[in-house]
């Protein structure tokens, strides 16, 4: 019975290695499979060839050709090409971060700290940007857009298209959720008897807000903003579906030179931009944990 027992204990612990083993091979593979490509993008943005499947050396010349000359001569998309749409890239990011931190942060203000009729059904529609697809999403800003263009039309004989404006509103439509849940979990942590103590002490609503309050969840809010300019930057679904002639994005742009051909310079604008993301998610999460 001992033997038994013994022989079974060793059983187990073996079976217990070997899937410690086998769960962290799974995981490498899993780490590779999502990060390996990536690593090969960036590799292959040094590369002498113009074409991606050959590596002829190392070079620098698809990262200077970015801010000099013709980056794809075949195809005759220049600099000023590209700077025009970084640059709307720039606009709509900044616009729509700035809008959706003021409405995300005041809709999280409202819900951590007040109970009013139909409180919980907005907490609801607030995690659907989240949770819905991207497609989804820009598919009905797009009928959306259509249809009060139409209406507007109709009733006042304005004519409307989309631009850069339908991107900057579908951009907030979804930045605000991201914010908002942020800003929320900065405000479940504060001590509700430091409120108490500014009102107690003579301080009105208004004045704990802004003394009080702001200054306690500045993190929070910063970090909600850094991530909204983050996703606005890096958005191409719901972007592809809102915009119009001149309003062509960093990200589209990058599409559209992959159906021209594709060329180590797609790989260098793509290193770049996933540089600036991971700079300002970084910058995100640490001034959160503050």
């Amino acid at each position: 019975m001992i033997a038994n027992k013994q022989t079974l204990k060793k059983i187990d612990l073996w079976v217990r290695s070997l899937g410690e083993k086998w769960l962290g091979a799974h995981a490498l593979l899993s780490f590779a499979f999502l990060y390996l490509p990536i690593f090969i993008l960036i590799i292959y943005s040094f590369n002498a060839s113009r074409f991606n499947a050959v590596w002829q050396g190392f070079t620098l010349d698809w990262y200077r050709s970015l801010l000099e000359g013709v980056t794809d001569g075949k195809a005759q998309i220049s600099d000023v090409m590209i700077w025009d749409a970084l640059q709307n890239s720039l606009v709509v990011a900044a616009i729509s971060t700035l809008v959706a931190t003021l409405f995300g942060t005041m809709v999280a203000l409202a819900l951590e700290r007040f109970r009013f009729p139909g409180r919980s059904i907005l907490d609801a529609l607030l995690l659907l940007p989240i949770i819905i697809p991207d497609i989804t999403m820009g598919i009905s800003l797009l009928v959306f857009f259509g249809l009060a263009f139409q209406l507007l039309q109709n009733l006042l004989g304005i004519r409307l298209v989309l631009g850069l404006p339908t991107v900057i509103i579908a951009h907030v439509a979804f930045n605000i959720s991201f914010v908002a849940v942020t800003v929320r979990g900065r405000i479940a942590e504060l001590d509700p008897a430091l409120e108490e103590a500014a009102l107690d002490l003579g301080a009105n609503e208004l004045r704990t807000l802004w003394r009080v309050i702001l200054p306690l969840i500045w993190p929070g809010i910063f970090s909600g903003a850094l991530l909204a300019f983050t996703l606005s930057l890096d958005d191409f679904v719901i972007t592809f579906f809102t915009a119009g002639v001149g309003s062509t994005t960093l990200p589209l742009f990058v599409y559209g030179m992959i159906r021209f051909s594709v060329t180590p310079a797609i790989n260098a604008i793509s290193t770049l931009m996933l540089l600036a993301s991971l700079l300002l998610v970084v910058s995100s999460l640490t001034v959160r944990e503050q």
